[in-house]
């Protein structure tokens, strides 16, 4: 009796240090929230509060504008085709590097899968920086160094899948049973033909499902690349905006025509990643 009256009152200390440290850590947190949002505020010429009544000002002047000339909308849209299909070769290009690039950095990265154990750290830390960089921060340098285009657009958002995608192949990768590498070990197998023959067969269904749902993300991303002149529809879009009153009808359509392309391919991405996971059920079954 009296170990379990030691063991609770143990665990009641516990849990009273945890809610505690929880409760400072929001305590941190709230005042690091107030704390930024009055120096953001400030620095903003204290025009936070006044400019909040004004906040929907801009959609509505663009979406009355929209209906005045809802006739323009549709050659509006046919217009933009390829600034879209530039988007999205963008992102489909970026993706591609990053499957690439993240499945090997993955394998790399992954204890008992790397061909040298010493360097795992080094290559989960490469992963990290590369997911810790925004794209919009990469891109402005490619852009400084490689001039506006589609080029620094694909390498910056390609930098920073092969960071997301590397991290979240090793994840899968460490779930991936070992007999069969051993398997392959014992007949001599060199370590590519393993995590060829031995690895990629059992993470193949999740890391195309990573892949597809990092494609939606990516196509999002490098339309908002367009934004710093990376090309594709977001330069569009910021073209039609920057004109003002007059042009939103132009900016209307894109919008319109981003938000289809993006349903479309989130729905085509799902119905696939649900396939895959029941093909992969149906095969263990």
């Amino acid at each position: 009796m009296t170990d379990i009256a030691q063991i609770s009152e143990e665990y009641r200390a516990a849990a009273s240090r945890k809610r505690l440290y929880s409760g400072l850590l929001w305590a941190i947190f709230a005042l690091l929230m107030i704390s930024g949002f009055r120096l953001a505020n400030e620095r903003n010429a204290g025009g936070f509060w006044d400019g909040l009544p004004k906040f929907f000002d801009f959609p509505a002047e663009l979406v009355s504008e929209a209906v005045e000339k809802a006739g323009n909308l549709p050659g509006l849209m046919l217009e933009n085709i390829p600034a879209l299909i530039e988007t999205i070769n963008i992102a489909a290009v970026a993706t591609l590097i990053g499957v690439i690039g993240g499945g090997i950095m993955a394998l790399l990265s992954t204890p008992g899968l790397a061909p040298w154990p010493r360097l795992v750290p080094l290559f989960r830390r490469m992963l990290d920086i590369a997911r810790a960089i925004p794209e919009l921060v990469i891109a402005l340098v490619f852009i400084f160094v490689l001039g506006g285009g589609p080029v620094p657009a694909t390498l910056a958002i390609a930098f920073h899948a092969v960071g997301a995608l590397g991290k979240l192949f090793s994840e899968v990768a460490e779930n991936a049973s070992p007999k069969p590498v051993e398997g392959l070990e014992s007949v001599g197998a060199s370590w590519v033909q393993r995590m060829w023959f031995g690895v990629l067969p059992q993470v193949g269904p999740n890391w195309i499902s990573y892949a597809m749902l990092r494609f939606e993300i990516n196509i999002r991303a490098s339309a908002i690349l367009g934004f710093v002149g990376a090309g594709g529809i977001g330069y569009a879009l910021r073209n039609a905006i920057s004109w003002g009153q007059g042009q939103y009808d132009a900016a209307a359509a894109i919008f319109i025509l981003l938000f289809l392309t993006i349903v479309f391919f989130d729905q085509l991405s799902s119905f696939a990643r649900e396939r895959l996971v029941r093909g992969k059920a149906e095969g263990r079954i």
